[in-house]
């Protein structure tokens, strides 16, 4: 099974050109990342949290270098209770290396490759480009099902929603017409999870993530 970062990472990419299609990506998908992490770490009981609060239980290492890196910001922080806004703020740092782990992890499982390129025969690129639709479609397929009816969803599906609405990628998953048909009810699913609201009043309220200072 993906984990919440790795199937938000490839619904981000362009499957074909590898390039990420989220506008203003250092704002929305860092921010979203981070939260995906946190709310992988929160289905296995490693943290809790409520409206305004992040509760920190276990920050043991896990077989996961993506969830490590965030456990071993919590550890440092030396607190077993954090704000959950602040807490986004002070992670927004190590979402560059989040990232480079979440890509990491999917050319390792085979779903990504790393084609190196150069630009004007200089500039060096790099580019991810899917290997194997199966596991993006399933992903797409499942969403599309869950905002297209009635389903009450189940609690992982609720948070991917949250994610990928925070994301603005629904409108890569969802014809125009269906889009605006389920609007309402991708709202009303994204309530579901407050981690996921946080980071939407994060990526309206963040204007420099490069002074933000550690937890306090």
């Amino acid at each position: 099974m993906l984990s919440f970062a790795e199937e938000i990472y490839l619904l981000a990419l362009d499957d074909v050109t590898g390039k990420i299609v989220i506008t203003s990506k250092e704002v929305v998908l860092n921010s979203v990342l981070i939260g995906a992490v946190l709310s992988e770490l929160s289905f296995m009981g490693r943290i809790d949290n409520d409206a305004e609060n992040l509760y920190i239980l276990n920050t043991d290492a896990t077989d996961s270098l993506v969830l490590d890196e965030v456990l071993d910001v919590l550890r440092e922080s030396g607190k077993t209770a954090v704000s959950l806004s602040r807490c986004l703020q002070a992670l927004l740092p190590k979402s560059k290396d989040v990232e480079q782990l979440v890509l990491k992890e999917l050319i390792c499982k085979g779903i990504l490759k790393q084609v190196n390129e150069k630009l004007f025969w200089f500039f060096p690129s790099r580019r991810y480009p899917i290997i194997d639709n199966v596991e993006i479609t399933d992903v797409e397929r499942r969403l599309r099902n869950l905002v297209l009816s009635n389903e009450i969803p189940d609690p992982r599906d609720a948070v991917l929603v949250s994610l990928v609405n925070a994301c603005g990628l629904f409108s890569e998953i969802l014809s125009s017409r269906e889009l605006r048909r389920c609007e309402g009810r991708i709202e009303e699913i994204s309530k579901y999870d407050m981690v996921c609201q946080k980071i939407n009043e994060l990526i309206r309220q963040v204007q420099d993530f490069s002074n933000i200072p550690p937890f306090v």
